[in-house]
């Protein structure tokens, strides 16, 4: 199991005891979203029962999302299932295909399990969790619940007589909630915060659109969180919950120009959360331009916000080029480095680790695509440095 932050998980089957089957995570629905909840719940490694309600899943859209963490992994079971090597394309997967290799995934999980044609009659809180009632005799109680449909069924039990379902914002670099983001969303410049996840004064339940993958599986990751450290979903970690979702391929940054599959990523997608190098926002859609070069201005202010020490440095050093060198005295400077180590280091690393085209040369000015994986490795602004519900950086 990776060494994420459920690195210690114990595999605890399903119990199942005088009718009541106990699991962590309870999700609601038949969509992209409550299969990707379910999935990224499994992943991070806590139980998780999808209760779909139909015959199966209606799935759609995800070949727009090939190199997601979730998606990959439905295709990784399906070349399983069907026997197929890597090098033969997959069949289309229709409705009846991705069923079929769902079930045979759930059949052979220790942690997934997805229950079809059985739906609830009743469903209430159960200390700090919850209860659905299938029959008078059989019963599901889970830690967290994540609802993608049917939200008027639930409505009884929180006392309230409306619930809206979790909404993103647009990319706004006029505000800091960007830097919450736990979802980026396909081909738009629309993000979800992990603080519009959760619902006011309701515990250990989320409310989300059916249609989505990437928000499906922010929830997923979110409600595993709460289960595994047996906490209240309000009391969700950000940096661990976005950590989460980076380790399994989730773009939280929906940067249209810089895929999953590129060497640097998740560097760019770090820097890229924390605004020390903002995207460009084109006809709803957002460019990172990682090949541009790197500009004084624009990463000024920016490095202050997060650091003391850069600004006596940028104080010190007025209008220069963003150059290779001057980029190695900065993040020496600010983060007690020696200059040469890191030469040399850098020197090392810069084709066969970074997989940077260009040479090494110390007159460089670099791109932000260089920029951001130096930044990030000694840095470190994402990992290191929190933000507030706002996104404001506490220092």
């Amino acid at each position: 199991m990776k060494k994420l932050f459920f690195t210690f998980a114990f595999l605890i089957p399903l119990i199942i005891h005088a009718q009541t089957i106990k699991t962590d995570v309870l999700i609601l629905g038949n969509s992209n979203a409550a299969f990707a909840a379910g999935v990224q719940a499994t992943e991070s490694g806590v139980n998780a029962i999808v209760l779909t309600q139909r015959d199966g899943f209606n799935l759609s859209g995800f070949k727009n999302l090939s190199q997601n963490g979730v998606v990959r992994a439905l295709e990784k079971r399906a070349r399983k299932s069907l026997k197929l090597a890597d090098s033969v394309s997959l069949p289309e997967m229709t409705t009846q295909i991705v069923n079929a290799v769902i079930k045979n995934w759930a059949d052979s999980s220790k942690l997934l399990d997805i229950i079809n044609n059985t739906p609830y009659y009743d469903i209430k809180r159960s200390g700090s969790g919850w209860e659905a009632k299938l029959t008078k005799e059989k019963s599901i109680k889970a830690k967290v619940l994540v609802i993608t449909d049917q939200v008027e069924k639930i409505l009884p039990a929180l006392k309230m007589e409306a619930l809206k379902p979790a909404e993103t914002n647009t990319i706004n670099y006029a505000e800091n909630l960007y830097r919450t983001t736990i979802a980026g969303i396909n081909v738009t410049s629309d993000y979800l915060s992990l603080y519009n996840l959760l619902i006011p004064n309701q515990e250990n339940i989320l409310y989300i659109k059916p249609d989505n993958f990437e928000i499906g599986q922010a929830a997923g990751a979110t409600a595993a969180y709460a289960a595994f450290y047996k906490t209240k979903t309000s009391l969700s970690n950000l940096k661990r919950v976005q950590g989460e979702l980076l380790a399994y391929k989730l773009s939280l940054m929906p940067f249209d120009d810089v895929k999953i599959v590129d060497s640097n990523w998740l560097a760019i997608q770090k820097v890229g959360i924390t605004g020390i190098l903002k995207a460009d926002i084109e006809k709803g859609k957002v460019y990172f331009e990682p090949e541009k070069a790197v500009t004084y201005d624009e990463i000024k202010q920016p490095l202050k916000d997060y650091y003391y020490k850069a600004q006596i440095w940028f104080d010190d050093h007025q209008n220069i080029p963003i150059d290779l060198d001057n980029t190695i005295s900065m993040v020496c400077y600010v983060g007690n480095k020696a200059v040469d180590a890191t030469r040399t280091e850098i020197e090392k690393k810069w084709n066969k680790t970074y997989k940077f085209s260009s040479k090494y040369d110390l007159k460089k000015v670099l791109t932000r695509r260089e920029f951001s994986v130096i930044i990030n490795e000694y840095l470190k602004p994402f990992d290191l440095i929190n933000v507030d519900r706002t996104g404001r950086v506490i220092r």
